[in-house]
Order: C-alpha cells, then sequence, then structure tokens
C-alpha cells in the first residue's frame, strides 16, 4: 500500500507541475484547454519567453521592439524611433478566428502626457522578419483630455498602419489598476476599460494570427527617455471562441 501510495504522489506531482526541475511556472499549464493563456508575469526575461510561448517585435520581427517581464510586470522597450513599439504576441498554439484579450494595468509614476505613452492589446497579429500584421486596441497612460483610445489595424512594414476609429477624452485614458479588454468577433472589434464598452470598428483584412501586447513610447520630447519601466501590464490573459463565447 505505501508503494502504491507513492505511485500515486508522483503521477499527482507530474500533473500539478509540483516540485519539477527547471519547469516555468509562468507557461500556460499544459492541462490548460486550447485556445486559453493567462499569465501574471512570474518570470524575469527579456525578452519575454515563457518556455517559448512569445514571440518579440524586435527578436522576430527586427524593426520593432521587445517586450520583457519582472514579477507582476510586463514593459515595453521602444526607446527613440516612432512606431516601433514594444511587441509580443502568443506563438504555439492554433487559435480560433474570435479572439478576446485582457489585461490589467500598472503605473508606478504619473503618466508624461507629451511621451504618448500606450499600453496595447493586439488580435490576429502575426510577427515575422520586417513585418507585423493585425490589429492593435491602444489606450494612452494618461490622467487628462489628452487620453484616447484608437483601433488600428497594422499593414506590415514599421510605421504602415490605419487607423480604423479614433476616441478622445479623458475617460479613454488607463491608469493603476484599470483592466482593459478587446475582442475581435467575425469582422467587428470592440475596446473595453474596466468592463464599459469604449468603442467598435469593423474590418475584414485579417482572419487569423495571435494575442498578444504592446506599449508606446514617443522619445523626441524631453523627459519620456526611460520611463517605459513605470507603466504596463500586471496580468494577461487570451481566450478564443473554443472558451465560449464573449
Amino acid at each position: 500500500m505505501k508503494g502504491e501510495w507513492s505511485v500515486m504522489l508522483l503521477l499527482l506531482s507530474v500533473i500539478w507541475g509540483c516540485g519539477g526541475a527547471g519547469k516555468s511556472s509562468d507557461p500556460q499549464d499544459p492541462l490548460d484547454p486550447p485556445g486559453l493563456y493567462s499569465t501574471t508575469f512570474k518570470l524575469t526575461e527579456n525578452p519575454i519567453s515563457a518556455g517559448g510561448k512569445w514571440l518579440n517585435g524586435e527578436v522576430t520581427g527586427l524593426d520593432w521592439t521587445n517586450v520583457s517581464t519582472t514579477p507582476g510586470q510586463a514593459i515595453g522597450h521602444e526607446t527613440g524611433a516612432s512606431f516601433t513599439d514594444g511587441t509580443a504576441v502568443l506563438q504555439g498554439l492554433s487559435w480560433a478566428q474570435d479572439q478576446k484579450t485582457t489585461a490589467v494595468v500598472f503605473a508606478t509614476a504619473a503618466p508624461v502626457e507629451d511621451c504618448f505613452q500606450e499600453v496595447e492589446l493586439r488580435l490576429r497579429t502575426v510577427i515575422s522578419p520586417h513585418s507585423i500584421t493585425g490589429y492593435e486596441i491602444t489606450y494612452k497612460f494618461s490622467a487628462d483630455s489628452s487620453a484616447y483610445m484608437q483601433i488600428i489595424r497594422w499593414n506590415g512594414p514599421v510605421g504602415d498602419f490605419t487607423p480604423l476609429q479614433s476616441f478622445y477624452g479623458q475617460q479613454y485614458g488607463v491608469n493603476n489598476g484599470d483592466t482593459v479588454a478587446a475582442t475581435i468577433v467575425g469582422n467587428q472589434i470592440s475596446a473595453y476599460k474596466n468592463g464599459a464598452l469604449l468603442g467598435q470598428a469593423t474590418d475584414s483584412t485579417y482572419t487569423s494570427g495571435n494575442p498578444g501586447i504592446g506599449f508606446n513610447l514617443e522619445n523626441a520630447p524631453s523627459g519620456c527617455s526611460g520611463t517605459n519601466p513605470t507603466y504596463g501590464f500586471s496580468s494577461f490573459t487570451a481566450l478564443d471562441s473554443r472558451q465560449g463565447s464573449f
């Protein structure tokens, strides 16, 4: 009986991932159903990888910048060149066409309004050398009337993008603790903040690709350089239609 119990404990430790040397605490649990990924960014990684589950804008796309993580925080690394947003997209999973992404914003300092600090959710996105295609839902890290939220299509080369809808006003800005979400169902893209629908757009250009995250920082104005670590995401969840309707 004692031997049978030891075997059972060993099996449970494998199933639950207990004590496995070298096992990352951050990657999606292999028992999670297809079309679901959730993380609180438990690892310190530059760039984000989580066991090979992420592609980055500089490592893979070459012309953009990467995303890094420390426990509880994901940030971008844009340093100067416009439109080279820190970008990371999930890979290695077959994502259904209809997708939802949700993230919680963190901030450790007040926004610098002239720096256009943004947190971004990505849907149906593909990163390849010198190309990123897909949809970006971007929220300005802001506390005043200069805030905005935009739904944007990325067309491939760096700087080649098409705004589909833009919304301006303080209510569209985000700050520490806000939850942002975006969905794409068919050709309709919807953006949310703290559960409230902020805006929608329609576009039929891309029918496949993966969810992800991104961050913008304009470094031309004085005081922008080095502010990347002061804002980002503390958690992220992506799911698709196999997990139910949304």
